[in-house]
């Protein structure tokens, strides 16, 4: 049986795109979703399961870019907010 392999197409605005992206510079690397929205996701990390892609550095919040798209295409994030 041969096993289909789903090549996820992602428009960057850059080359390479690091494992860690501050939240603030999110938009410098993607177009979708906007930085806002993922203040929204962050905020709600609790409920929607977003806190799974969230690292935080002292004060700095990161998202875990492999983490975010596998948040992504697990479905558990369908609202921001409740």
């Amino acid at each position: 049986m041969t096993e289909l392999k789903v090549i996820q197409s992602v428009e960057t605005n850059t080359k390479e795109v690091p494992n860690l992206i501050p939240l603030s510079r999110w938009n410098d690397f993607f177009k979708y979703p906007t930085k806002n929205a993922m203040y929204q996701y962050n905020f709600y990390g609790h409920r929607n399961g977003f806190s799974k892609v969230v690292r935080r550095i002292g004060k700095r919040i990161y998202i875990s870019v492999p983490d975010f798209f596998e948040w992504v295409n697990s479905g558990t994030g369908e609202r921001a907010c409740y």
